[in-house]
């Protein structure tokens, strides 16, 4: 049976762009302009570019008891941030730990949050945090640099006070938007939350104050030089936040989360593997899925591999053993093929983000 796959409010922005398009998550998405991937992801790591990332979902929830319900579900205290802040935390599977997804809760009022999943994981969500589903609603454009505040405060004046994960609202074209700083790249930016109707022209007025458009594949690339887990391969099934070194995202000082008991049994324990960065010394990109061998001996395998615009060496991420030491030469193994590469700590590229205000 052919699948229908879904496209989000930008779709023709992109077609007008010559983007290349690709399915990603049940959706049609660029992965690339005419400029190409490097190209969009040095213009996001030295100015500013923008991604469109509606396909990721959107629960809402509403109403005095929503605050409790995110509480006892996810791994992270809202009660360390406030209203008009953003957090990241975990979904976590209640019998094994494994991360079901890792999400962004936008705190927009005071009984009101927006939850976002990843693209493919909205309907697990909704199963243990039922809200209302406004995926379908609107459209989230990233604008992502050093210059992006610079550049979108021409169009949108609210983003000169915004700091790292604030979240304001706002209004444009007569319509209401919401505004986070948040991205997925390493770099300082937002993500603007727009009705669907005003979408395409937003998207072309930023290009017009000089954003570049960027697709998938320069969004991959920027959060693997970033060391930021993508779910799939960082993340998922049978991995924990605590093989991730992600422990800051986990509360244990709350008595109820999904997952806890199965976290704090790992942590007694003592995990199993760790995730380490591997830097490659020479332009050899590294692949996800290969082996991972030291003194001859399989230690474990990569997750995430590439080759670094920035550093201009071939990167990876991956599962080692955990005993094993930053600055150890390894060989990563795939068809045949050996490539030396060093376990070096994340991030690859040093994030740089907003002062708080």
């Amino acid at each position: 049976m052919k699948v229908t796959l879904k496209r989000t409010a930008l779709f023709d922005n992109h077609r007008l762009l010559n983007a290349k398009i690709v399915e990603f998550g049940g959706w049609e998405m660029p992965l690339s302009y005419p400029s190409g991937t490097i190209s969009e992801h040095l213009a996001t790591r030295n100015a500013a570019a923008m991604f469109d990332v509606s396909h990721l979902g959107t629960v809402r929830l509403e109403g005095p008891s929503a605050f409790e319900l995110l509480q006892r579900t996810l791994t992270n205290d809202l009660n360390r941030i406030a209203p008009r802040r953003a957090q990241y935390t975990h979904l976590l599977d209640d019998h094994t730990g494994a991360v079901t997804d890792d999400i962004i809760v936008w705190w927009i009022d005071k009984e009101v949050f927006d939850v976002m999943p990843n693209a493919s994981n909205t309907a697990s969500v909704l199963a243990s945090i039922p809200g209302r589903d406004i995926t379908n609603e609107r459209a989230i454009i990233a604008v992502q640099g050093p210059k992006a505040r610079s550049l979108a405060a021409l169009l949108l004046p609210e983003v000169d006070q915004l700091s790292h994960f604030g979240v304001v609202r706002a209004r444009w074209n007569d319509q209401p938007i919401t505004i986070a700083g948040t991205g997925y790249t390493g770099e300082d930016g937002i993500e603007v939350f727009v009705p669907n109707q005003i979408a395409p022209s937003l998207w072309t007025q930023l290009c017009s104050v000089g954003v570049m458009p960027a697709g998938l594949g320069a969004r991959d690339t920027l959060r693997l030089e970033a060391g930021l887990p993508l779910h799939g391969h960082e993340l998922g099934e049978g991995i924990t936040p605590l093989q991730v070194g992600l422990d800051w995202v986990v509360a244990f000082s709350k008595p109820e989360f999904l997952g806890r008991k199965a976290l704090l049994a790992e942590k007694d324990r003592g995990i199993s593997r760790k995730l380490v960065g591997l830097r490659g010394f020479n332009r050899q990109p590294l692949r996800q899925d290969q082996q991972i061998v030291r003194d001859g001996r399989a230690i474990g395998f990569t997750t995430s591999g590439n080759f670094s615009p920035v550093l201009e060496v071939g990167i990876a991420m991956g599962f080692v053993e955990p005993d094993c030491d930053i600055g150890q030469e390894v060989v990563v193994e795939s068809k045949g093929k050996s490539i030396s590469a060093e376990i070096v700590k994340l991030p690859f590229v040093q994030k740089a983000y907003a002062k708080q205000r």
